[in-house]
């Protein structure tokens, strides 16, 4: 019989994590193979190249492109800064000058006498990629980057942003269907991964901000305060660039969500524990999904992060993830093999699902669920 797969969240105690740190253009790997670094630790560095400004002397001065190096007050190559002169002509008998003046600090990159241009490259921005989870390095992409390796903990939501960040895991509610408050959270939070229950309030997220917590993980929140916390409506793009001051991941959804048990005690038992969460997810051309990565030294051996698709099976735990029964998850009990016409007359393949809460049965296409992995 033909076998039926659809993407899924992992929510596992055991794995081996791998992730790539590269740089956006090449430069210099800072550690070796073996090397042992901490989320924190930079482990390659580059410098990305200024913004180019064309200053065109000749126009500018009145004078033949093949003058203008005669009449340069700085060598090609020189370093410059905001306002110093760079060329001048002397006028006639010393009188109605023309001067042209640094728009911005940099160096002198090239003079053309043919075009009669000056190109001015502005400082370089320096570039550092950190290790991002705790782990060792197992891989060096020369000139490029490593990847680092460690075993332990990876739970995955399903939508966050704002970037790469790390800390140490506190649990800030006492259960997994509790609202994250504003009272909840304390001065000591400052830099930790702050785990709430089945919501977050704006309030809470602005409170958590001015305390300086690293990150924020909870089962759900309304889509109307992730507008007014990112101050624009979401588009289709990928998250995890937003300069937001923490990070926030959800488990499981948009409304009042309680977080599954299995990533409620996940991170429950590791309280304490340093973990790495980013926010990046793109659903679209290429699924990424935020994630929490919790580190164990003491780890022994775990099946490879592969990310492969999982078989959809009877059995199989599932969320839905359309609407109307959006972010429930349930057990699938039936697969049955033909196509059925939904109310759109589209002739899909579906699944039911049994809700564990009160027992209702729905049935929903294979399309609109996702396998809640381990």
């Amino acid at each position: 019989m033909a076998h039926a797969y659809t993407p899924g969240l992992r929510v596992t105690a055991s794995a081996i994590l791998r992730r790539e740190r590269r740089l956006p253009l090449k430069g210099h790997v800072l550690v070796k193979v073996g090397d042992a670094v901490g989320p924190h630790d930079v482990v390659a560095r580059t410098d990305l190249p200024g913004n180019v400004q064309t200053i065109n002397l000749a126009s500018r001065l009145d004078v033949d492109p093949a003058n203008v190096v005669q009449i340069l007050r700085k060598r090609v190559g020189s370093d410059v800064r905001t306002g110093e002169l760079l060329a001048e002509t002397q006028g006639l008998f010393g009188f109605a000058r023309r001067s042209v003046l640094a728009p911005a600090d940099g160096f002198i990159e090239s003079v053309s006498s043919v075009t009669g241009q000056l190109v001015l490259r502005e400082p370089a921005t320096p570039v550092e990629v950190s290790a991002y989870v705790r782990g060792a390095v197992v891989q060096v992409l020369p000139d490029e980057g490593v990847i680092v390796e460690a075993r332990g903990a990876l739970l995955q939501g399903i939508f966050g942003v704002g970037g790469e960040t790390w800390g140490a895991i506190a649990m800030a509610v006492d259960a997994p269907d509790a609202e994250l408050a504003p009272g909840r959270l304390r001065p000591e939070h400052r830099g930790h991964v702050v785990v709430g229950g089945a919501f977050v309030t704006h309030d809470a997220l602005m409170r958590a901000r001015e305390l300086g917590v690293a990150a924020v993980v909870v089962g759900g929140l309304d889509d109307l305060d992730l507008r007014r916390l990112l101050g624009h409506d979401l588009g289709v793009a990928i998250t995890g660039s937003e300069n937001l001051g923490l990070t926030l991941v959800l488990t499981e959804g948009f409304g009042n969500i309680r977080m599954s048990d299995r990533a409620w005690d996940l991170l429950r038992a590791r309280a304490g524990r340093l973990a790495s969460v980013s926010g990046a997810t793109q659903i679209r051309a290429g699924v990424l999904r935020p994630e929490v990565l919790i580190p164990d030294p003491d780890a022994g051996p775990a099946p490879a992060d592969s990310g492969a698709r999982t078989e959809l099976a009877l059995g199989s735990l599932v969320r839905v993830i359309r609407t109307p029964w959006f972010g429930r998850v349930g057990e699938v009990v039936e697969l049955p093999s033909e196509l059925r016409r939904l109310e759109t007359e589209a002739m899909v393949r579906v699944l039911v699902v049994a809700f564990p809460e009160d027992g209702e049965r729905v049935l929903v296409p294979r399309a609109n669920v996702e396998i809640i992995g381990g």
